[in-house]
């Protein structure tokens, strides 16, 4: 008899989900067999749930990954990749995301690099934490919009409130001057503070030459690879595999 109105109040409450839940006990005669510690664990467990649900669309909807479905528990660990399942594993806990740490992912094209990142990205937003994904040609774009329009500082402020933020196809093209300096600020704003995954085809061995700029490169490379876990991609390009599979060669 006091269903409805306990129910009426649930969803006032905003505790749909909890309200569905105890909905549902109602219909099963096996709940009723439960203690009430028990059946109430189960309609907390049901509103976390959900919560947990919406809050990691909403995540992942702000990060816009190139790829949204990358997951850990979907890399591929064969040979010719060396990459070490034990760091991967490691790198899943987000602990390097809680000590405000880096990623670095290279390799050759094609070799999974956007994969891995969006991955520990994604991995990250189900621990909790935000992210933002930007190719590194756009994000200069993006910048030096800002600086046109004024919204320069807000943009930083922007990027330094997520708690990782994935730049990906680094040195994939010439950098100018604003382009550098842009990119320390970005990287003085995260360091010790954020998280930053990284992925580039060049070696990190020869980012301080590509960066050109002796004193912003040491600026730049200092808090880029200080404390950095690094994840070196090998073997044969994923893209022309799946051509030739796609072909049937």
């Amino acid at each position: 008899m006091l269903n409805e109105p306990t129910l009426d109040k649930l969803k006032t409450l905003h505790l749909d989900a909890m309200a569905a839940a105890w909905a549902e006990q109602q219909k099963n005669a096996e709940h009723t067999k439960l203690s009430f510690d028990e059946r109430f664990g189960l309609l907390v467990d049901a509103e976390w749930l959900a919560r947990e649900n919406k809050r990691l669309v909403r995540a992942l909807k702000e990060a816009k990954l190139k790829l949204g479905q990358a997951c850990v528990e979907d890399i591929h660990y064969t040979a010719q990749r060396t990459l070490d399942k034990s760091v991967v594993r490691q790198l899943a806990t987000c602990r390097w995301v809680h000590e405000h740490q880096a990623v670095l992912v290279t390799g050759a094209t094609g070799t999974g690099k956007s994969y891995v990142a969006c991955a520990l990205a994604h991995q990250a937003c189900r621990k909790g934490y935000r992210a933002i994904y930007r190719r590194a040609p756009r994000l200069y774009d993006e910048l030096r919009l800002a600086h046109a329009d004024g919204t320069y500082a807000r943009l930083l402020a922007r990027f330094v409130r997520v708690d990782v933020l994935v730049i990906d196809d680094f040195a994939i093209a010439p950098i100018n001057d604003e382009e550098r300096r842009d990119l320390l600020e970005v990287m003085e704003d995260r360091y010790g503070a954020r998280s930053t995954i990284v992925t580039s085809q060049l070696h990190p061995d020869h980012w301080h030459d590509y960066l050109a700029d002796p004193t912003l490169a040491d600026a730049i490379c200092d808090r880029l690879l200080h404390n950095a876990h690094r994840i070196v991609l090998k073997g044969p390009s994923k893209r022309k595999l799946k051509d030739k599979e796609n072909d049937g060669k």
